[in-house]
């Protein structure tokens, strides 16, 4: 008998972001009406969660995640009507909806913020972070999206900066004020009272400042993000939202957390502090990058070893307590099969269902991007003009202002550029890739005519797709791979990741190459009979006896039954 199950636990996450995924009025963008024409589809991959990302009022400098109104929807993504049916055509579909929470920042048009700048003594001057000039140059703090780097914003109206750790039309709130607070519980009440079953929770792990504005210590050493994520009183205030609101409904919370480390994990979702679910770590997503000043580059030199190593300490930090969560890319980071494995026309079908193989066998709740059911790969995109992105935006003028070579900024941009993650959802070989008869606001990747879209794929029994079909509906149909301990087996091992999923007397054996070459490897496990569940690769054997010898093709995938 499993102990302690939730259906969050054992529920699969398939993510869209709302602009790509279709739009049903022509007019470029992706909206609400069209994701609810797509439930069908989505039903059918036997996934049970989705998560939206923001679509709230907003001018869109930052693709939503600056909002203007907490209450309402953004006119592009349609009305508070076409929320209320997609709500309603979800659940008739045994669907589960969750939403972004944004409230570590605001738009800079949202009413607050238009009342906190206009005087000092405004009564939502204290919903935001104010440091009169009078005062000096405020300490250092980093801003993402500034492109000086600076999270100060100088506004004459009040003769104050304003504190930014993202774009300057994203202010942060100030979460030591309490009615902000309570404004901000409430808003979340009024989304739980729709039916929404839960949020992920943007950049969650920054909502905490010190209002002394200290200057960075040195213990930091110049790493921001640990700074930002230790704030004095961040689990006063995420109790806080779980005693007010959370704790009220049956529900999925889920932190984006940047800057939390293995060692801090379980004060966020250690069931009995009473605080979150769980939430998104970052080691994995800094793996093949390092920082150059305020720039991002790409490595790839990275090891699988390394990438191992990641996964299995992760698992062990929540193998008593607490739960994970489990994503290889999302709307920030490009796509996973561009990233992790290899997306040539030679190798990308195995590279996809060995990845989709990774991510539904581990323990902890998965995360699936619309489109990684198909392989979607990174657009690559060759000219500034393509991209939207405010960061690739604000990387090429950094460059551009700095005197550098713009040409090798966009060659790391191709790479790197959360755009790469953004573009139409591929549905078919029509024009726009069935997303849209108008312009889209981002360009299709060309390789939708290639085989990678939807309809190709239904057809096809080996496709991307359906192997992702048959994946969930293993992992639905063996509680080993939700709640079954994780052992990694050959751990120097630079081709092949091998583990092994165990409950009671029940063996699961994954094997998965990230190997463009052919790979053997000896497991040292005993079995008197490996019986095959699913494998990437058509010619596959369907029993082995004891030979504990395996060989694997170019990044093939096996899962197996041991006996």
């Amino acid at each position: 008998m499993i102990k302690n199950r939730k259906w969050w636990k054992e529920g699969i996450v398939y993510q869209i972001y709302p602009r790509s995924f279709q739009d049903s009025n022509g007019d470029g963008i992706g909206d609400l009406a069209g994701i609810t024409s797509r439930l069908d589809y989505i039903k059918s991959l036997g996934v049970d969660i989705i998560w939206l990302n923001p679509i709230y009022s907003s001018p869109n400098d930052d693709n939503g995640y600056d909002i203007s109104d907490y209450r309402n929807i953004m006119e592009e993504f349609g009305t508070m009507a076409d929320f209320n049916e997609l709500i309603t055509q979800a659940k008739a579909r045994k669907l589960r909806l969750i939403m972004d929470l944004v409230v570590n920042h605001s738009s800079d048009e949202h009413p607050w913020f238009i009342a906190s700048r206009s005087s000092r003594d405004n009564p939502f001057r204290e919903f935001y972070h104010w440091w009169g000039a009078e005062r000096g140059t405020p300490p250092k703090r980093f801003s993402y999206f500034d492109p000086d780097g600076n999270a100060w914003k100088y506004d004459a109206t009040t003769d104050a900066y304003f504190l930014h750790y993202f774009s300057e039309k994203q202010p942060d709130l100030n979460w030591e004020h309490e009615e902000l607070r309570n404004e901000i519980y409430k808003m979340m009440a009024f989304w739980f009272e729709k039916g929404v079953d839960g949020f992920r929770m943007d950049v969650i792990s920054f909502i905490s400042k010190d209002p002394a504005y200290p200057e960075l210590p040195d213990k930091y050493g110049g790493n921001f993000l640990p700074f930002y994520a230790s704030g004095p009183k961040l689990h006063d205030y995420l109790q806080e939202m779980n005693n007010s609101v959370l704790s009220h409904y049956d529900i999925l919370s889920v932190g984006e957390a940047p800057g939390v480390t293995l060692e801090k994990a379980l004060e966020f979702v250690d069931e009995d502090r009473n605080e979150l679910n769980m939430f998104f770590h970052f080691d994995l997503m800094a793996l093949d990058r390092e920082q150059n000043d305020l720039l991002i580059l790409p490595r790839d030199d990275w090891k699988l070893t390394d990438f191992k190593g990641i996964f299995t300490r992760w698992d062990k930090i929540f193998s008593k307590k607490g739960w994970g969560s489990l994503y290889l890319d999302n709307h920030d980071f490009p796509r996973a099969v561009s990233r992790w494995a290899n997306d040539s026309e030679k190798h990308w079908r195995h590279s996809a269902t060995m990845l989709q193989t990774l991510l539904l066998t581990m323990r902890g709740t998965p995360y699936v991007y619309y489109g990684g059911e198909i392989g979607m790969t990174n657009a690559y995109f060759k000219t500034s003009e393509d991209y939207r992105d405010i960061n690739t935006l604000k990387n090429l003028r950094a460059v551009k202002d700095a005197g550098g070579d713009v040409s090798a900024r966009l060659l790391v941009e191709m790479q790197t550029s959360r755009d790469n993650a953004r573009t139409p959802m591929q549905w078919d070989i029509t024009g726009n890739a069935g997303f849209t008869d108008g312009q889209p606001w981002i360009s299709v990747n060309p390789n939708f005519r290639s085989g990678v879209n939807v309809a190709q794929q239904e057809t096809q029994p080996y496709s991307v797709l359906n192997y992702f079909r048959r994946l969930v509906e293993l992992r639905r149909t063996q509680p080993v791979l939700v709640y079954g301990n994780y052992r990694l087996l050959l751990s120097a091992n630079e081709e092949v990741y091998t583990y092994l999923r165990s409950y009671g007397k029940k063996r699961i054996l994954v094997l998965l190459s990230f190997s463009d070459r052919f790979a053997s490897v000896r497991i040292p496990c005993r079995f008197k009979e490996a019986r095959l569940l699913i494998s990437n690769n058509i010619n596959r054997p369907i029993r082995r006896k004891s030979d504990r010898l395996f060989r694997l093709g170019p990044y093939h995938a096996y899962v197996y039954e041991l006996y």
